[in-house]
């Protein structure tokens, strides 16, 4: 029997099917699919993974589906469905339906796993970078996210969740502006309602947003209150000592009242890049900027004469925690690269016929 955290509570009872262009479904999606169509197969959006099988929303309601084992074998692993994906689906008038194809991602939120690409999820209009204003605000952390926010191809917006608890949120989503730059800020309590206007103005009909954050700032808790139901997403308490714990056990695609979905992943406790350098510089834009001034266009910044970067720096107009948390962040992103060029490097030597004349 389904709870109410599976994709069954997903499409309320009282609200119908939805039609596809709810779920983000539109002419491009359609010209893109037409070669499938042709082929008798219908699209679907897939809302929860399982091991081994998908929920799917299509124009029919909800589907049990699984990949087939032609798409399973030639497929990638980071090109096989994850939420948000639309796919090619083969009907069948009993058991589960089989997913024959994944139409070409416009937006994807990838992440490290070991040297993996990790695709999380696909076809994000916006994300949310959530922090908890109970807790204190690491301006390193937010420009992770927003690196990998602005490499997956969305929007980023920050989000300072339990505004109730602050006495002058405002002046601290003011002094956050300054990490994400022409980012959007908003304070926001799923308790008083504050700033949840603002969150559901992103959001209009087949506009999909994911929430990206640490575990414990409130993020289950927001999807609830923007549905209108405190038990659809599982949420735990915080720890004493102020550290979240994970809360949700599942990506799932969400269906809100009167239009919009939301992606509510797991909270992940380290955030890792995956190849994010075009991200870096949308996030480090002023950086970017600075360094163009440089005298030498090979500059690395540290003693060359002319340096637009160090003069910053020196007059104060670059803080010095910010330059460390690019250097970092640019430091990880050469490690990861020089990691799989060894790891390709390998391969191509394990190949047959690689050490013949």
């Amino acid at each position: 029997m389904r709870t109410k955290c599976e994709v069954a509570s997903v499409v309320r009872d009282n609200a119908g099917v939805p039609e596809l262009e709810a779920l983000g479904w539109d002419a491009v999606w359609e010209a893109a699919f037409e070669p499938h169509r042709t082929a008798g197969l219908a699209p679907g959006r897939v809302a929860v993974p399982h091991r081994g099988a998908y929920d799917v929303l299509t124009a029919e309601g909800e589907a049990r589906a699984r990949v087939s084992g032609r798409l399973r074998h030639e497929a990638a692993p980071a090109d096989l469905p994850v939420v948000g994906d639309w796919v090619a689906l083969e009907p069948r008038s009993k058991g589960a339906r089989i997913i024959r194809a994944v139409l070409p991602r416009r937006t994807k939120f990838s992440r490290l796993n070991v040297t993996r690409e990790q695709v999380v999820a696909a076809n994000v209009d916006v994300v949310f970078i959530v922090a908890s204003l109970s807790e204190r605000l690491d301006p390193g952390v937010l420009e992770r996210y927003l690196t990998l926010t602005w490499e997956s191809g969305a929007r980023p917006v920050i989000l300072l969740t339990k505004a109730d608890l602050e006495p002058d949120p405002e002046a601290i989503a003011a002094e956050v502006a300054g990490v994400g730059g022409e980012v959007p800020v908003h304070a926001v309590s799923a308790r008083t309602g504050l700033g949840l206007d603002a969150v559901r103005s992103y959001l209009p009909p087949g506009v999909t947003g994911a929430l990206l954050g640490p575990s414990g700032v409130g993020k289950s808790t927001l999807v609830n209150t923007l549905v209108g139901d405190e038990d659809l997403l599982t949420t735990a308490a915080v720890r004493d000592d102020g550290s979240g714990r994970h809360t949700t056990t599942r990506r799932q695609l969400v269906l809100l009242p009167g239009g919009g979905l939301v992606v509510d992943n797991p909270g992940m406790r380290e955030v890792h890049l995956w190849l994010a350098e075009n991200g870096l510089g949308e996030a480090f834009e002023d950086l970017a900027e600075l360094a163009a001034q440089c005298r030498f266009s090979d500059c690395r910044h540290e003693t060359e004469p002319g340096c637009a970067v160090q003069a910053a720096l020196a007059d104060g107009r670059l803080e010095p925690g910010r330059w460390r948390s690019y250097r970092e962040l640019h430091r990880e992103l050469a490690e990861l690269e020089e990691r799989l060029a060894r790891r390709e490097r390998s391969r191509a030597r394990r190949r047959p016929g690689a050490g013949a004349p």
